[in-house]
């Protein structure tokens, strides 16, 4: 029960202010060319079905779990065969149940204490060059010039400024190339028992490279990715530290889901 003087938690967050990180969709929009794009078309339109003088619209709409802003599931990759925790992929994965074994839909909400290290704005650039590799050094100066603590538990959000090039997906996608973290960088963000590690863009890390971040987050440390994020308005107001939000769609045995990530600053 609330004390007498506590304030009700509903309360708290209508005063908070709130920072949509997330893209919206639309069709055309940047996907990774190895997942299916979003594809949309209205179904019904106002008129076509009518119940008195009332009618409503309606769509359909097709997209991968890897589309626009997401998460990865555990399962997304796999190393040598094995999945994180030893469990061999070949045992529980199928084209008519996906991937059994810690899916999106084992997933619950997140509700975290989120950080945003500002790489591009500490490295002086607006964007990163392509061919920018994050290494720990950078990660680590980025973040003190922030004052910005790592703690265990945490979502960690790097910006590179590529959420700039959104509404232009040739560049945005660039045949898979850009800036994100090294395998370096990665292991040292694990080292500091993190929850998940996220950025603007399409890979999360350096590429083109066997992806070497992403075998070592989720397969070996069992830590989320997410990716193509909207960190803009956060770093325009220097809000560094917040509550981060995000709620994965169950999808029984699916490798992802597409978000609606929110950064949340308590009012003063």
């Amino acid at each position: 029960m609330l004390g007498p003087m506590a304030e009700p938690l509903h309360q708290r967050l209508a005063r908070a202010r709130c920072y949509d990180l997330a893209h919206d969709y639309h069709p055309g929009m940047p996907h990774h060319p190895s997942h299916p794009p979003f594809a949309y078309c209205p179904h019904k339109l106002h008129g076509d079905y009518l119940r008195g003088e009332v009618s409503s619209a309606s769509e359909v709409f097709v997209l991968g779990g890897h589309v626009g802003t997401h998460i990865d599931a555990l399962c997304h990759f796999s190393r040598g065969g094995l999945l994180h925790g030893g469990v061999a992929a070949a045992d529980v994965q199928s084209f008519t149940r996906g991937v059994r074994h810690l899916s999106i839909d084992t997933v619950g909400p997140v509700f975290r204490r989120g950080v945003l290290v500002d790489v591009a704005t500490h490295a002086g650039r607006e964007v990163l060059p392509i061919d920018f590799s994050i290494g720990p050094e950078t990660l680590a100066a980025a973040a003190a010039a922030q004052s910005v603590e790592i703690r265990a538990g945490d979502v960690v959000l790097i910006r590179t400024g590529w959420a700039r090039l959104w509404t232009d997906p040739a560049a945005y996608i660039a045949e898979v190339r850009g800036p994100g973290i090294n395998e370096a960088a990665a292991r040292w963000l694990s080292a500091r028992e993190i929850f998940a590690g996220g950025s603007d863009t399409i890979a999360f890390e350096f590429v083109p490279s066997d992806m070497p971040v992403h075998a070592h987050f989720l397969v070996e440390k069992g830590i989320h990715i997410i990716e193509a994020l909207d960190l803009e308005a956060l770093a325009a107001d220097r809000v560094y530290e917040f509550t981060f939000v995000a709620i994965p769609l169950k999808i029984a045995g699916g490798t992802g889901s597409p978000i609606r990530a929110l950064a949340l600053v308590e009012a003063a």
